[in-house]
């Protein structure tokens, strides 16, 4: 058995490590992603993370980083749905090391349970072709119940001109001062959407402080009264593209605020960020959608020249 040494994040002295741990994961399991220590940085400085509590790491004999762990917990008065991401050096997998990393997710949830006094879940993610990790989480309790699709479309062919409605006005998102207004929209959008989490003024400002952020690649539509009706969000990782030696860009959000959709804003603000991503000099679009999105996402997306290039599931264990 393994000789495993089990301790929470230590800070700016473990993304070295942590970074090449997981890009090892992802090259390992033909994953098509690669982090940078910066950006792993920024995402463990978002204000929504508890460093100290939801992020586990493990070492073997020799202190290397075999295992990691972390969650995402949704603040107090959100639905409780916890968030697990777990990742397991190669040459250390077997089952062993990944019910560790489950476990300690479970009992984080059971601590948040407990405090809140509320009964939780616990939801974790595996792609479909990796039948291990699959088999894994179900002989943990977990139960799949949502599939996601991540798609890509050239930007090399042909692109249509985005069509807005009359009296709409396309624009990029104006810094600090229409943050709050930015939420709002986004709020109001994903409402009704499948495990849906408000977001934070706090969490969208961190996320603004992103040296990769562009001011050109966040559009926003507005309406003719001045409502905020619909965003287009896009991201350029060059770290990752020059690893990669590739040139591709996210539709990292994209949504139509309730009370104007089917008029064609969806299809418009998906355009116009295509088009900002190809004058950015990017070649391949790409985005994930939820598989069973209730507004026609995929529809949309397909209607436009994206297609599939795998498929993740969503798990869930109720705690």
């Amino acid at each position: 058995m393994l000789t495993l040494t089990m301790r929470p994040y230590g800070g700016e002295a473990d993304l070295e490590a942590i970074a090449h741990l997981l890009n090892t994961c992802a090259e390992f399991d033909r994953q098509d992603d690669w982090i940078s220590v910066s950006e792993l940085r920024l995402e463990f400085d978002d204000p929504s993370i508890d460093k100290q509590r939801d992020i586990c790491l493990w070492e073997d004999a020799d202190g290397k980083l075999i295992g990691m762990g972390q969650m995402w917990i949704p603040p107090s008065g959100d639905n409780n749905d916890g968030f697990l991401w777990f990742n397991v050096h190669p040459q250390s997998r077997g089952g062993y090391l990944e019910k560790q990393a489950i476990a300690w997710g479970e009992q984080r949830m059971r601590e948040v349970a407990t405090s809140r006094g509320v009964c939780a879940r616990l939801r974790a993610g595996s792609r479909d072709d990796n039948s291990v990790r699959m088999a894994i989480l179900e002989s943990c309790g977990f139960t799949p119940d949502r599939y996601f699709l991540r798609m890509e479309r050239s930007l090399v062919e042909p692109l249509p001109e985005p069509q807005f409605p009359e009296g709409f006005t396309l624009r990029q998102l104006q810094g600090e001062q229409e943050v709050e207004a930015w939420v709002e929209m986004f709020n109001q959008t994903f409402i009704d959407h499948w495990n849906y989490h408000p977001l934070t003024v706090e969490s969208f400002q961190h996320w603004l402080t992103d040296p990769n952020y562009k001011p050109e690649l966040d559009l926003v539509a507005i309406a003719p009264d001045g409502t905020f009706a619909a965003f287009c969000y896009c991201y350029i990782n060059p770290e990752e593209n020059e690893h990669f030696a590739r040139k591709e860009g996210w539709i990292a959000e994209l949504g139509t605020r309730r009370g104007f959709r089917k008029i064609g804003l969806g299809r418009a603000m998906l355009l116009a960020g295509m088009h900002q991503l190809k004058a950015a000099g990017m070649d391949t679009a790409k985005l994930g959608v939820d598989a069973d999105n209730p507004n026609g996402a995929l529809q949309l997306y397909e209607s436009v020249g994206f297609r599939k290039l795998d498929t993740n599931i969503s798990y869930y264990k109720d705690i």
